[in-house]
Order: structure tokens, then sequence, then C-alpha cells
């Protein structure tokens, strides 16, 4: 392979930066690397800025002209993410390569969770400039690499990358000819503006998390129950007044129908949480007051509610729990889990093992500690703020923004104090309340076109989160997005659709963007999710990676042969994205599948009884065929029943009989997949699944 050490030194004088505000570029790395795939890997940055990237550039021979824009999720901050973990998870350089490209990767503008010092807030920079800066030199580079620029270039990325893909086509000038962002969302502003994003949200998370802390335990359960396949489809049961206007509304506001698991998961929800909480009671102050003192808001009107739930007191941590230590035995216990996913994923990018995250603070009786403020009173890091993601007893789990997150406990010592206070997190709980957009989907919380509840204004989010969508780019867009997604719902998937045609037209929309629907996928890949006792999660939710891998091929023949990707028909009402039930109507590229017993999705059965699922499945047009089939008839997600699928089928109905030993609740699954060009062993195995319940006695 090259050695860069052998080869004339890369020039980066030569080049002219485009946006003024970045100094001259430079490279502090220049080394082969073998992993995570052979490649020559360039670090630099940009003089006088915070501004990171890192190149990626494979053997020549295996270049196919493309570059690669792959933008991390959250707020960004890194430059490294798709090199390890999160390349490993969601499609890294090895994926880049076999596209035929090479891999670009900047810090979106800025160090960890905090803004650049010298910008400061400046959305425009976060949300594009960086990393358009960094994709055009990247491109000065490539022809000194590969003796010429490459063919075509495209950005993409998911969560915060899906917030931030589309900026980078609509500000990019020519350097991107295509875009694929999945699950993203935000407001829509003219093009040109350097507002940050206004948008409700993250205070819909709110309604989330009031949904958990009123039907925790056994009402949530029910709740989960009831939604899932062969369940009765009302949630309602038992729920009293207050529980069931609260459930109703976050299902108004769009959380997803059949993912109600989550709702009692915080993940990506409660970091956000974190990341802005500071940032609103700052900018927000009168509503986090007025929510406990004024007529018209919960804390003040109906303060039982909440009472029992409060927590504002002192006391001394007793110990400190860096991510390494969640390694050992002690934290290997299943209840764990849901803390660690998160933390061990950051560790595992950066290399942070010794970062302290948690805390063990005792003497606290009752209240609800997720989303707590965690303020530190006494020591070297006195004045921190931190907020809990999640208690586990008397382990704190906390995040924050800017230099909490990225110390979070460094410098704190057995015996400083903290003080624990969760009268923001309360009044977060129904925020959404009293901040809405004109959207539509807000009008239950209007009468005659006035609010309901006293108003204090769309909140913004972080600078780091970028500007507003225009809708108006060149090039073509694809957007996916997911039917199960908690972090972001629904409702997110339609916004861009809407900006484009106002902002281009419909003609030129259907020139310039496709929007596609994957069923039965969160925000994360199953791997990264608890699983219930009932049943795995990868019993109903889907690895996505291969639907966004083929989106990205799918793109390419969009933008080089005009060959436009298949589109998914919905509907979209109530806050729901409603799907045909054939594959036929609904379009798409992801197979559609229903199990049935006796032609229904739930069926009771006596002990030892034979029982017989069918499973009934459909290609869409022009998606490939079906190359595996396999059954989970206990729960556990292994799928270790294979079906046959014989070669070249669009259509397939499998049956499998089996006999259940004791009585109880069994949720029997099916998983298919397909592939474009039928070969079971290649890349790109797009799947799908369904279940039906048996009830034995």
């Amino acid at each position: 392979m090259p050695d860069p050490a052998e080869t004339p030194a890369l020039d980066t004088r030569g080049y002219a930066v485009r946006d003024p505000y970045f100094g001259a570029p430079y490279i502090d790395r220049d080394e082969w690397r073998e992993a995570p795939y052979p490649h020559r890997n360039i670090h630099g940055g940009f003089e006088n800025t915070d501004t990171r990237f890192t190149f990626y550039f494979p053997a020549e021979e295996e270049w196919g002209g493309r570059m690669y824009h792959p933008l991390e999720g959250a707020h960004a901050g890194h430059e490294e993410a798709f090199a390890g973990a999160m390349g490993a998870l969601l499609g890294g350089l090895d994926m880049m390569v076999k596209l035929g490209g090479y891999m670009v990767e900047s810090n979106s503008g800025h160090i960890g969770d905090d803004v650049d010092p010298r910008a400061g807030i400046d959305p425009g920079l976060y949300g594009y400039r960086a990393s358009v800066e960094s994709a055009r030199f990247s491109k000065y580079v490539c022809r000194q690499v590969f003796g010429r620029e490459p063919d075509y270039s495209y950005v993409w990325g998911g969560s915060g990358g899906g917030r931030r893909s589309p900026l980078c086509l609509e500000y990019g000038d020519g350097v991107y000819d295509g875009a694929l962002p999945f699950m993203g969302g935000g407001n829509v502003e003219p093009h040109g503006t350097n507002s940050r994003v206004r948008s409700e949200q993250p205070f819909s998370f709110g309604s989330m998390f009031n949904v958990q802390r009123l039907l925790r335990g056994d009402k949530l359960d029910g709740v989960i129950d009831a939604m899932a396949p062969g369940g009765s489809g009302d949630p309602f049961v038992g729920l009293s007044q207050h529980e069931r206007e609260e459930l109703a509304n976050l299902y108004r506001l769009g959380y997803p129908r059949g993912d109600e698991f989550m709702i009692a998961k915080p993940m990506g929800q409660i970091w956000l949480w974190c990341s802005i909480a500071g940032m609103l009671l700052e900018e927000d102050a009168d509503y986090f007051a007025r929510f406990w003192d004024t007529p018209g808001y919960v804390g003040h009107d109906r303060p039982e509610v909440v009472a029992e739930d409060l927590i504002d007191v002192d006391l001394p941590i007793s110990r400190i729990i860096t991510a390494q230590d969640l390694m050992g035995e002690e934290f290997s216990a299943p209840e764990y889990a849901d803390a660690k996913a998160m933390i061990l994923l950051m560790a595992s990018s950066s290399g942070a093992w010794d970062l302290p995250v948690a805390i063990e603070v005792k003497g606290l009786k009752g209240g609800y500690s997720t989303g707590c403020g965690v303020l530190i009173q006494s020591g070297d890091a006195a004045g921190r703020q931190l907020f809990c993601t999640r208690a586990v007893g008397d382990i704190w789990f906390c995040d924050g923004r800017a230099d909490a997150n990225i110390l979070r406990f460094r410098g704190v010592e057995v015996g400083d104090r903290v003080r624990l206070d969760n009268h923001a997190f309360l009044a977060f709980c129904y925020a959404y309340r009293h901040h809405i957009s004109d959207d539509p989907l807000n009008d239950f919380l209007r009468v005659d076109g006035r609010p309901v509840y006293p108003q204090h204004g769309v909140p913004a989010q972080s600078p780091l989160m970028g500007v507003p969508y225009s809708g108006q780019y060149s090039g073509r867009l694809l957007w996916i997005h997911h039917t199960h997604d908690a972090s972001l719902w629904p409702p997110q998937g339609v916004i861009y659709k809407r900006a484009v045609e106002n902002a281009q037209g419909p003609e030129a929309a259907r020139e310039k963007f496709r929007l596609q629907w994957t069923q039965n996928a969160e925000h994360v890949p199953p791997m990264l999710l608890p699983s219930c006792a009932e049943r795995a999660t990868s019993t109903w939710l889907i690895n996505y990676m291969p639907i966004i891998e083929q989106g990205l091929v799918d793109l390419a023949a969009w933008v080089e042969q005009g060959v436009p990707p298949a589109e998914t028909a919905y509907v979209f009402a109530d806050g729901k994205v409603s799907l045909p039930s054939s594959a036929k109507a609904r379009g798409g590229v992801q197979p559609v599948v229903a199990v049935t017993v006796d032609g229904a999705v739930r069926f009771d059965a006596k002990v030892g009884q034979p029982v017989t699922f069918t499973a009934q499945a459909e290609a869409p047009e022009g998606a490939g065929t079906f190359t595996q089939a396999q059954w989970d008839l206990d729960a556990t997600g292994a799928f270790a029943l294979e079906a046959e699928v014989p070669p070249g089928q669009t259509e397939l109905t499998l049956r499998t009989t089996t006999r259940f030993d004791r009585p109880g609740v069994y949720f029997v699954t099916c998983r298919v997949r397909l592939n474009r060009q039928g070969d079971p062993t290649a890349r790109r195995q797009l799947e799908n699944l369904a279940s039906a319940r048996v009830v034995v006695a």
C-alpha cells in the first residue's frame, strides 16, 4: 500500500478558502492506516477556528470517482466518528469505499458540545459552513492524491446529520450533487437566514416524559400491551382523566403508534434535554417561573399532579463512576443496560474511558429523578450544572452542555455536595402546551385560532443544530424517515417535502425531491435499544442501515443517470403516518409482510395445541426479489428457524407450526429480506417483519 511518507507532502498553500471566516487549511496527520479499512488518513483543520476534518482515501484502484460526506448525529463536534463505533453501526469507511467513494468528516465547526469561542453563537457555521469548506478542501486534496477531483459528491446523515445535510446542499454552492438525510426535522425560513432553528419538537419530548412519569409501572405496561400486535388497540383503559389527556396529547403531537415501549426508555430525548436545559432556563426563564406561580399553568393550578415527584435536596457525593467502571461485573445487571448504551458508544468512539459519567448519592426519598438538575455545590467543580439522564438506585448518570458535557464529573471528589432539583424538568413536561407554532399539528391546542394556554413562543434550539431549512437547492435530495422513530417523530418527516414544494413549486420538487418511509424502524438500530421481558426489541424493529445504503445507491443513480428513486405512498393525519397494506400500493424499496393465525393477529390456544402461523410477504415493484426469511418462535430475537425462499420470488407465502408448553402470551415473528439483484450473499439485504400474538391457557 502507498506510504504517504514516500510521496510528496500535500500542498495546502495553494488552496484559497471561499468562506472568509476560515484561516488557511493545515494538515497535521498524513499516514496510511489499515483500519477500519485500508486508507490514507489525512487530518487537519483551518487556522484560527475550531473546525477540524479527516479525509479517508482508499487505494486508487478502489476509488470510483465519488466523494461521500457523512454528518455526525446529535450536535456533532467530532471529526472521526464514522471511523469508529458509529461507522460500524451506521456505515463507515467500508461502506463508502464499496460505493466508490472516499470519505470526508468534519466536526461541524466545534469541538465536543461547545461552540467555537471565536464564532460564538453562529448557527450557519455549525449547520453547514464548516462542513462545506472542509468538503471543498477535500476536493483540492483529492486532486493531489488521485490526480483529479471527484466526479460526484454526496452528503448524508441521520438525526442531527439529517438536520444538517440538507443545509449543506442548500448552501454548498456546487460542492455537493445530492443529499440523503434520514430522520431530520426543524422549521422552515426563507433562504439566506442565519437564525437558529425554532421547533417545538424538544417540548414534545416533554410530553413523552410526562406520560412516562404519570404511567410508569403497570399502567404504561397496559398501554404497551394494548398497542402491540393482537392487543386491544385501546391504550386508555384504566387511566385517570389527567393520564388520558396527557397520553392523547402525546399521540396528537405525533408519537409513533406501536413504539410505546420506548416511552419508558428515553435515550436521545433525555440527552437533548440535558444539552439544552441550561439554555432554555436562560432564554425562557419566564415560563419556568410562571409554571409554578401563575394561573393557567399546571404547576400552579394542579400541584397535586406533580407534588409527589418533586425533588429539591442537598446531598453529598459518596462515589464517582467512570465509563470504564461500567464495564465491570457490578454494572452488568439488566437495570443498568439503558444507562450504559449511549455512554459506552460515546467512550468507544472518543476513547474517553476515564470520563466520570455518574455519581452515587444516598439519602434521597422518592421523587422523579429523570431530567433532575444536578448542581455541584462545593469543591473545585462548584457551579457546574448537569442533569440526570437516568438513575438506578443511588447511582445517577448525568450529562450537560458545553464544558459540563465534556467534563461531566472531572474535578469532583467524594464528599462534594450536589443540589438535586427537578422543578425545571417537571415544568418541561407540560411546556408543549405553552410553546406552539402555526403548524396544523398543534391545532388541538387552539380554539378559533387562539391558543388555549398562555404562550411563550417557540424556543430556539442549540446553534449547533444549524439554521432553518429553506427547501431551495440545486441537485437532488432523497429523504428517508422512519415510522417508529421515538426521537424524530413521523410528523418531522413531512416538513421538508412541504418546504421544497413551497420554495420551488411542485413541478421542480418532483425533479429534485423524493420521500421514502421505512416501516418498523427506530432512531437507532435494534442492537442499541433495550429489550422488554416479553419480547426482544429486534422482533418488532428492524435494522434500517441496508435501506440507507440502498438509498445512497439510488441517489447516485438519480444524480448520475437520471433514474429517480422509488417513493412511498402514505397518508398523514392526526399526527400519524399510515402506509398502504400492499406493496404495490405502498411503493418504496422495503418489503411488506403480515403474520396471521387463522386470518387474525391474535389466537387463543391451549397448552400443547399445534398453532400454524402464515406469513404473506410482497416486494415493491423494482425493489428486487426475496432472499431470506426467518421465524422467531420464542421472542428472543434469535430468528433461529430458517424458511426456504425460492430464488426470484416477489411474493411469498410461508407457514410454520409450533406448540407452546406453558401458559402465557407469545409473539411469533417472521422477518423477510430482499435484495435488488436477488443475491442472498450481497450487501443491502432490505428487511421488514411482522408478528402475531398467541395467548396460551
